[in-house]
């Protein structure tokens, strides 16, 4: 594949971001629907200056989201249609996070290039940014839209690759309001499910158990993964966990998980896995640019599959397997 002309055309970037936001917060895919409509109706629709949503319009237009009949008239494409929020797969959530946090935090960047601290060290807010934000409701809203929305994406991936067929009981620590665990056991009846997370999670993971039809085998345990794992589970499952700390914190998770495990149990570590030698592929880029979050954000780290083999193998746990599942991949452990 080429690369670009210059500097210039990798450094705009950001202006790429701000279009696709300022889509997904106008509600454009949802306005437009599955046929095109004129600008005047849409300036309407989504309370709009006529001439500047045109303009815009055009924007997504070049990025491949929508598509332009004549001056007037616009149609969102396949790719524009995953901004709206009922959309298979929509990554509207996504989107707002990135736009209205993301954004914001990557801005200081450089200071944590030379600090090595994060975001939140900076500030003097402490080490964990996900206590830091316990006092902001709707920063967790959007940060849990988000999860879901990343999550669901790869789910169908997840429940193809590993059997269950075993298993008994599967925890999935870290779960959020409980997307994957749904997903598990919507295709494995037979399996009883737990979500342990932080109470603010709670509300959110119960109306999702509910409205799947699996509130009876699926509870939710409010607390701390590095204060203490309930035992009782066969099989832990851990997803986009990992990555968000240092080592010694994720050894503090990972003996946690190995004293709550049976002898025969299942840890499954489900990440992105960083490239030996970074090249220009997607895949690298996407998995990179990941690893500069986690450096600006949490102050966790991308690894390669030789990092996560000694991380977890140090905390008592012999590796059995890694499964590629698109952009990320499925590690198995065993105690």
């Amino acid at each position: 594949m080429s690369g670009p002309a210059s500097v210039l055309d990798l450094v705009q970037s950001h202006r790429v971001t701000a279009v696709i936001y300022t889509a997904a917060k106008l509600n454009l895919a949802e306005a437009i629907g599955d046929e095109a409509k004129s600008v005047t109706e849409l300036a309407r629709l989504v309370s709009a200056d006529e001439s500047a949503l045109r303009r815009l319009l055009v924007g997504l237009t070049t990025l491949g989201l929508c598509r332009q009949f004549d001056r007037d008239r616009f149609a969102m494409t396949d790719l524009g249609r995953q901004l709206g929020e009922t959309a298979d797969p929509s990554f509207k959530d996504w989107v707002l996070f990135e736009g209205e946090m993301l954004v914001q935090s990557w801005s200081g960047l450089a200071d944590s290039v030379r600090t090595g601290k994060t975001g939140t060290q900076l500030r003097g807010e402490g080490d964990d940014r996900y206590a830091a934000s316990g006092n902001a409701p709707e920063a967790n809203r959007r940060f849990n839209a988000a999860m879901v929305c990343l999550t669901r994406s790869i789910v169908p991936k997840i429940v193809a690759t590993h059997d269950f067929a075993a298993a008994r009981l599967v925890m999935d620590l870290g779960g959020g309001t409980g997307e994957l665990i749904g997903a598990v056991l919507q295709q494995n009846p037979h399996l009883v499910g737990v979500v342990l997370d932080l109470a603010r999670c709670e509300t959110d993971a119960r109306t999702h158990f509910d409205r799947l039809g699996i509130a009876g085998r699926c509870q939710f345990v409010a607390g701390s993964f590095f204060e203490d794992v309930p035992s009782g589970a066969d099989t832990i499952v851990m997803k986009s966990i990992l990555h968000n700390w240092n080592d010694d914190r994720c050894l503090v998770i990972l003996r946690n998980c190995r004293d709550a495990l049976p002898p025969g149990g299942t840890l499954i570590v489900i990440e992105r896995i960083m490239p030996e030698l970074a090249t220009t592929e997607p895949e690298d880029r996407s998995c990179v640019m990941s690893d500069l979050n986690m450096l600006r954000g949490p102050g966790g780290c991308e690894r390669t599959e030789a990092e996560y083999r000694r991380l977890v193998g140090s905390a008592g746990f012999a590796f059995v397997r890694t499964t590629s599942i698109g952009s990320f991949s499925l590690v198995q452990f065993r105690p």
